[in-house]
């Protein structure tokens, strides 16, 4: 498995929607609405029919359902916690805010592509699985910072999220037993293969890596919890759980995944720096090549 080779797509994606936008009339005007057909349509599709592709079934997959929500939640107290650490004092709390997805969220186009080569249609079907448990949670505690508190807002911000009204309704009809119709899914795959590019290029074209400059030592924490920190916990939840080679081995791939591109999407969208949180993507894509090896490694032990 060449990690390098399955990420490189990616970032050429993001270094060109980079160049486009600062290089051509293609400007950040054209960019903010690009960002909002993302975000509001092309993702929500993608995520729904990924989901609605291969039957849940819940009896067989719960421990490894458990193991994710496990490894998803971990990620999330250690990113809230991040700011009350010793030699976190003075952390910038609206960056934190936008930010603090960077260190658990991850890359599900990735997933699904790096768990198809390891493992066939089985590793496809074990992605699924913690793509449709994990996405509804981590969406949530991505909302809750940047909403500041407040029960009503966050729950209006949630009834508005695209991302998560699509992965219920996605899991909703999984466990219906139904599905997208033969004629429909050829366009939901054009258009899911449209999100992606689309998605990573609005994120370079929103980058500015000077912004990490602002907060140095959040940037460098919140990428440790995700490259560094997952991979260890995964490691630690497959060696005390009982799970079969092909699930503990996506299961530690897929703590390795980069953070998702359509983080900067959601900051962006909700009045955060989405110039800082794109930074954090581009680099988490660069830091991938890494923390991928490493938790396939971990897995062979």
């Amino acid at each position: 498995m060449n990690a390098a080779q399955l990420l490189l797509p990616d970032f050429l994606l993001i270094l060109c929607g980079y160049l486009v936008c600062r290089y051509t009339a293609l400007n950040r005007s054209v960019w903010t609405q690009v960002e909002g057909l993302v975000y509001y349509f092309l993702f929500p599709v993608l995520l729904f029919q990924s989901m609605v592709r291969h039957p849940l079934d819940v009896a067989a997959t719960s421990g490894l359902m458990a193991a994710g929500v496990a490894l998803g939640l971990i990620g999330v107290g250690l990113s809230y916690s991040l700011p009350h650490l010793p030699g976190m004092a003075g952390t910038d709390r609206q960056l934190h805010a936008g930010g603090a997805q960077v260190a658990f969220r991850f890359n599900s186009f990735i997933g699904l592509a790096l768990a198809e080569r390891l493992s066939g249609a089985q590793g496809l079907q074990w992605i699924s699985v913690l793509i449709g448990v994990c996405v509804p949670i981590l969406n949530m505690a991505a909302v809750w910072p940047m909403v500041g508190g407040g029960s009503r807002r966050f729950m209006g911000e949630l009834t508005r999220n695209p991302l998560l009204v699509a992965t219920l309704s996605a899991l909703l009809v999984n466990l219906l037993g139904l599905g997208l119709p033969e004629w429909m899914l050829a366009t939901a795959g054009r258009i899911g293969s449209a999100s992606i590019a689309l998605g990573l290029m609005a994120a370079g074209a929103g980058l500015q890596l000077g912004s990490l400059k602002l907060a140095p030592r959040l940037s460098l924490g919140l990428l440790l919890i995700k490259h560094l920190m997952m991979p260890l916990a995964a490691w630690v939840i497959v060696r005390m759980g009982s799970f079969d080679s092909t699930q503990a081995l996506v299961l530690m791939a897929f703590s390795g995944l980069p953070t998702a591109s359509s983080a900067y999407v959601l900051a962006a969208r909700m009045g955060h720096n989405g110039a800082f949180v794109a930074g954090l993507v581009t680099l988490s894509t660069l830091l991938g090549m890494a923390s991928l090896p490493l938790a396939l490694a971990l897995a062979g032990h």
